[in-house]
């Protein structure tokens, strides 16, 4: 028969060193990337980063690179929590806030929006990930973020408009029905891919913004993330 005090010290001690871990990733590595929003700070202190990882990548939870997750037809990878954090507040998330996001991969950025907006809708077109995403959702206690399983650029039409529309990588076209779904004084984020780079790697934060039906576009700071298939633009070839 286990000693089930033993097991409970073991389970209290994982969730002291998590929190101690959060917190070193928060003040060592978030915030020294100029990020200052205390409701996300607050949000990144309580979501636990290994929930939404497989065992494999446990031990990375904190590290300051991107994760590469179980990649299926598409390939996935989890944005650093610095870029991840000083993305969403560069959205400019409110209590009051309809937020997509896009590629939800495993749920973690879900998780984090899901303490700082009113609704959000995850979206993912890979039926794996989508399984897992919902799992560690329903099991974090956010059975209320609302799962779509379907193509990316696609977005998420039944639920729309959304006032945000977060996007978890890096693109280069096929932003235009993503667009739409945008309520006027809505924003679009994401990582918009370095033409003519040769790595596929280098981007820039951008910030797209929906005025009067039209839209607005800045940049924001260097990142690097890979492209998501969905949103590549198809090689061209030359012939002379």
């Amino acid at each position: 028969m286990q000693d089930t005090s033993l097991e409970d010290a073991s389970i209290a001690e994982r969730s002291s060193q998590s929190a101690r871990q959060r917190r070193t990733m928060v003040d060592c590595q978030v915030r020294t990337f100029d990020v200052t929003d205390q409701r996300l700070l607050a949000r990144m202190l309580e979501v636990p980063r290994e929930r939404f990882l497989p065992p494999e990548l446990e031990p990375l939870a904190y590290s300051d690179i991107g994760l590469q997750v179980k990649p299926g037809t598409e390939r996935r990878t989890l944005l650093p929590p610095l870029v991840l954090a000083r993305l969403i507040q560069a959205a400019g998330v409110t209590s009051t806030d309809d937020v997509l996001d896009v590629a939800a991969a495993t749920g973690y950025s879900s998780a984090l929006l899901a303490g700082l907006a009113d609704r959000v809708v995850a979206l993912e077109s890979e039926r794996a990930l989508y399984d897992e995403l919902r799992s560690n959702l329903d099991s974090f206690g956010l059975a209320e973020v609302h799962s779509v399983l379907a193509p990316l650029a696609n977005g998420a039409p039944e639920e729309a408009p959304f006032d945000v529309i977060f996007v978890n990588g890096a693109v280069e076209i096929n932003l235009e029905a993503l667009f739409t779904q945008l309520r006027d004084g809505g924003r679009l984020i994401a990582l918009k891919s370095v033409p003519g780079d040769q790595t596929g790697r280098a981007s820039k934060a951008v910030r797209y913004d929906k005025i009067e039906g039209g839209m607005g576009y800045r940049a924001l700071f260097d990142a690097s993330a890979p492209v998501l298939e969905a949103f590549r633009r198809n090689e061209q070839f030359t012939f002379f």
